[in-house]
């Protein structure tokens, strides 16, 4: 019940802020800033679980610079990581003992990749010309791929996917994860088409529909393989949640894992589509 009263409280703020974005983008950012922040502080408990000991406040002030940049000029993207990271690996060589210096480092510069980089996809994909509905795609086909996999797997789950990162998945609910992306992919691109057809542009998915079933096929994929590797995190640091902020799904790392890996393939995607 706890999970499923978070969820109707989230999901409904998540669709109202994706679909004011094209408005309001510097909401969206601070948005996806606020739960970027709180997932990479819990990344840095687990680091600290593991035996390091990052700069957490300075990690999550180069979060803030990273978005700022990303907001002001999406084009600063690269050389702004670069420079971040130099930066704490200064801090860290400083700051650390010298038997830590590079493992200090090493966890803050993968957090700010891992959870800063990826939930700024986001950002962009929000900025394309069918921005909401990207993102609107990207949700529903993870979220769905989520819960077909979490009931299926219950139910019918015998044949173990990853027993030693997960052992509650199963290849069974793997399965199941993917037809249910794919099932709401396509409902999307019927009800994008028919939106269409009227001049409606709430919801825009040009091209064939085989194009978008293929893209829920990869992101679902994308998004169970982030959340194994959240897992492994997980388990190498020996805790069952990243956290409890979520009451019913533990932290907001265990809530965007997923996402994680997702974002990042459709935003590489909608790139190399644009090149070809």
């Amino acid at each position: 019940m706890q999970r499923i009263l978070t969820a109707v409280v989230l999901i409904p703020i998540v669709l109202v802020v994706i679909f004011v974005s094209p408005r309001w983008p510097l909401l969206l950012m601070g948005f996806i800033f606020v739960f970027a922040a709180l997932a990479l502080w819990e990344y840095l408990g687990l680091a600290a679980a593991m035996g390091a000991k990052t700069p957490r406040i300075v990690v999550i002030v180069c979060l803030a610079i990273l978005y700022a940049a990303i907001f002001r000029r999406p084009d600063w993207m690269a050389p702004v990581i670069g420079c971040l990271s130099l930066a704490l690996l200064i801090l860290c060589t400083f700051r650390s003992p010298v038997n830590r210096v590079l493992a200090d480092t090493a966890f803050s510069v993968f957090g700010l990749i891992y959870v800063g980089l990826s939930m700024s996809t986001l950002y962009l994909l929000s900025s394309q010309d069918n921005g909401p509905s990207l993102l609107l795609f990207l949700f529903l086909v993870v979220w769905s791929g989520d819960i077909a996999a979490l009931y299926v797997g219950r139910a019918f789950g015998r044949w173990r996917l990853a027993p030693t990162l997960s052992p509650n998945k199963t290849w069974e609910g793997s399965i199941a994860s993917v037809a249910g992306s794919v099932l709401i992919a396509v409902l999307l691109a019927w009800i994008g088409g028919i939106l269409t057809s009227h001049a409606i542009e709430w919801l825009s998915y040009p091209g064939a529909w085989l194009h978008w079933i293929e893209l829920a096929v990869l992101l679902n994929i994308a998004a169970q393989v982030g959340d194994l590797v959240e897992s492994a995190i997980k388990r190498g640091a020996g805790v069952k949640d990243s956290g409890h902020l979520m009451p019913g799904h533990g932290g907001v790392l265990d809530r965007i894992d997923a996402l994680l890996l997702a974002a990042p393939v459709l935003w590489y995607a909608q790139l190399a589509q644009q090149s070809f």
